[in-house]
């Protein structure tokens, strides 16, 4: 089963902790053993696994990405093709093992939700959990 969720973001660039709805989406699926894939069906956002202690960490990641890709009028796409850019760098998925229907995260990742291209007040984020 996939479960859907909708997010509203606030800003042109930002990172959303998506944590506890994923551990949330696990142990509803009712699998205790397997793997989760988090998916974005969005060209100009990202899903990422993210230091989450320091949201200074944050704000540098999003700081990098805006030099790394900046925004232009000289892209051939127009307006937003910083936002896709750096969607396609970030990646719209993650899998993450599920072991004892718990997340295997590292002492300080979470997972995030990255919005290039925002404000939007409409965002889907698929989770589905596979036994194995």
């Amino acid at each position: 089963m996939i479960q859907k969720f909708t997010l509203k973001t606030h800003h042109k660039s930002e990172m959303i902790e998506i944590t506890e709805i994923v551990k949330e989406a696990v142990i509803k699926s009712g699998i205790r053993d397997g793997n989760c894939v988090v998916y974005s069906p969005h060209t100009t956002t990202g899903v990422l696994l993210f230091e989450n202690v320091d949201p200074g960490l944050q704000r540098d990641f999003l700081a990098h990405m805006s030099r790394l890709v900046p925004k232009s009028d000289r892209y051939a796409h127009g307006e937003n093709a910083d936002a896709h850019l750096k969607s396609a760098l970030t990646g719209n998925s993650v899998a993450i093992p599920v072991e004892d229907a718990k997340l295997v995260l590292g002492k300080w990742q979470g997972i995030f939700f990255c919005e290039y291209d925002g404000p939007r007040d409409v965002r889907e984020l698929y989770v589905k959990v596979v036994d194995g």
